[in-house]
C-alpha cells in the first residue's frame, strides 16, 4: 500500500490537513493522555474532601478555616489561568504538558506530610497553579489533534474524564479506609494524587509530539511537516518559501491579547461562555465539592453520584455533534434547577433515597450541559488557532473566580 503524500505550502494546509484527516497513529492514547491531566486536576480537587472530616479534627479548624484551606486551590487555579493560556501558547504544548505536572506530583508529596495547614495551604495553593496551567494546555492540544469530524466528541469527553477520576479517587481510598486509615486518611488521599501525576507524565514523554498548528506557528514548516510524518505516517512535501521553513521571527509573530474577546466580534459569545462558566462553577462546587459530608456513608455514596457524572459527562461528548451546545446547556441547567430546587424546598418531606437520587441527577444534568459545554464554548469561541491561549484562560479564569465564591461562602 502507498503512503499518502501531502503537500505543504502554507500554514492552511496543515489546518486542511488536520480538519479532514483519519486517525492518527497511536490516536486513542495520545488523546486520553492529554486527557490524563484532566483526570490528575478533578482527583487533586475531589481528593481533600474524603478526608475533611478528620482533617479538622486533627488540626482543630473552624468551619472559616477548613474553608479557607478548600479555597486555597481555587486561588492557585486562578492564578495559574491568568498566565495558562498564555505560556501555552509562548512555550509550546509539549513542553507545558511536561512542566506543570510536576506542581501536581512535588505538591502531592509534600502536602501529605504537612505538619500544619499552613504547609498544606500553599501546597494545595500550588496544586491549583498546575489546574490553571493543566486546562488550557489538554484542551487546545486535542482541539488541534483531533479532527473536524471529532473534534467536540474528543474536546466535550474532558467532562466524563473528570468524573471517573472522582470515582477512582473514592475507590482507591475505600480499602485503606477500611484497612484503619482514621485520622490520616486526608494525608493518603492528598499524597496518592502524585502516582497518577507521574504516570501520566511517562505517558506524555512516550506518545505525545507538539501540536503541528504551534510548530508551524512558532517552529516553521519544516518542523510541523516532520511533526505530521510522525504522527499520521504520511508523506510530507514542503513546497513553500525558504524562510516559511523555519522559526518565524518574534516580530513576525501575532500578538494577541485578551482586548479580542470585548470587541465586537466577539463580545455577545464572551459575554455567554463567561456566564455559563461562571455558573457552573458555583453550582458544581456548592454541591460536589461536599458529597463527603452530605451522607453517611460518604464514600460509596460520593462514589455513586460521581457515576452519575460519568454517564452525563460521556453521554454529551457523543451527541453534542447532533445537538449543539447550546441544547445540551440548557437542558442541563433545567435538570440541575429542578433537582436542587426540589431538595432544597421539600427535603423534610423525601426519604434520604429520594434525596440521593435528586442530588445524583443533579451532577448528571451539571455534567450532561453546562459543566462540560462551558468550556467547549470557550475552545471554539474564536477562529484562530493563535487566539487559544486567549479563549480557555479567559474561560478558566471565571470558573476559577465563581468555585472561589461558591466554596468559600461554605465557611460562614
Amino acid at each position: 500500500m502507498s503512503q499518502q503524500q501531502v503537500t505543504i505550502r502554507s500554514k492552511s494546509d496543515i489546518i486542511e490537513f488536520l480538519n479532514n484527516a483519519g486517525p492518527a497513529k497511536n490516536a486513542l492514547i495520545v488523546i486520553f493522555t492529554a486527557l490524563g491531566g484532566v483526570f490528575i486536576d478533578a482527583y487533586d480537587f475531589t481528593s481533600l474532601g474524603i478526608g475533611a472530616v478528620q482533617l479538622k479534627a486533627q488540626f482543630g479548624l473552624s468551619a472559616f478555616q477548613l474553608g479557607s484551606l478548600t479555597a486555597a486551590m481555587g486561588f492557585g487555579a486562578l492564578f495559574g489561568a491568568i498566565f495558562g493560556g498564555y505560556l501555552v501558547d509562548k512555550l509550546g504544548r509539549k513542553r507545558m504538558f511536561y512542566a506543570d505536572l510536576w506542581f501536581f506530583v512535588i505538591s502531592a508529596i509534600v502536602g501529605a506530610f504537612a505538619p500544619n495547614i499552613e504547609i498544606l495551604a500553599v501546597c494545595r495553593f500550588i496544586m491549583g497553579v498546575g489546574v490553571g496551567l493543566d486546562f488550557p494546555v489538554a484542551l487546545s492540544y486535542i482541539a488541534e489533534f483531533s479532527s473536524l469530524k471529532g473534534k467536540g466528541k474528543w474536546v466535550n469527553l474532558w467532562q466524563g474524564m473528570w468524573f471517573v477520576a472522582a470515582s477512582a479517587s473514592f475507590l482507591i481510598i475505600l480499602p485503606i479506609y477500611f484497612l484503619g486509615a482514621g485520622p490520616n486518611l486526608w494525608r493518603w488521599a492528598v499524597g496518592f494524587g502524585a502516582v497518577p501525576a507521574i504516570v501520566v507524565l511517562g505517558l506524555r514523554k512516550l506518545f505525545m509530539e507538539e501540536s503541528p498548528l504551534w510548530a508551524a506557528s512558532h517552529q516553521g514548516l519544516k518542523e510541523a511537516g516532520r511533526i505530521l510524518e510522525s504522527t499520521y505516517g504520511v508523506k510530507v512535501i514542503l513546497d513553500c518559501k525558504p524562510e516559511d521553513l523555519v522559526a518565524p521571527k518574534e516580530e513576525t509573530k501575532p500578538k494577541i491579547s485578551y482586548s479580542i474577546l470585548f470587541t465586537s466580534q466577539y463580545r455577545l459569545r464572551t459575554l455567554i461562555t463567561s456566564v455559563i462558566a461562571a455558573t457552573q462553577s458555583m453550582e458544581y462546587f456548592a454541591v460536589g465539592f461536599y458529597l463527603p459530608v452530605i451522607f453517611l456513608w460518604v464514600i460509596v455514596g460520593s462514589l455513586v453520584f460521581n457515576c452519575f457524572g460519568i454517564v452525563g459527562g460521556t453521554w454529551q461528548a457523543y451527541v453534542v455533534g447532533k445537538f449543539g451546545s447550546r441544547k445540551l446547556a440548557i437542558t442541563g441547567y433545567i435538570i440541575a434547577f429542578v433537582c436542587l430546587l426540589t431538595v432544597g424546598l421539600f427535603k423534610t418531606h423525601l426519604s434520604i433515597y429520594m434525596q440521593a437520587l435528586l442530588i445524583g441527577m443533579f451532577i448528571f444534568g451539571h455534567s450532561f450541559g453546562p459543566g462540560a459545554q462551558g468550556m467547549s464554548m470557550a475552545r471554539f469561541l474564536t477562529l484562530h488557532q493563535s487566539e487559544d491561549w486567549v479563549r480557555v484562560g479567559a474561560k478558566q479564569w471565571f470558573g476559577q473566580v465563581a468555585s472561589l465564591v461558591s466554596i468559600s461562602s461554605r465557611s460562614f
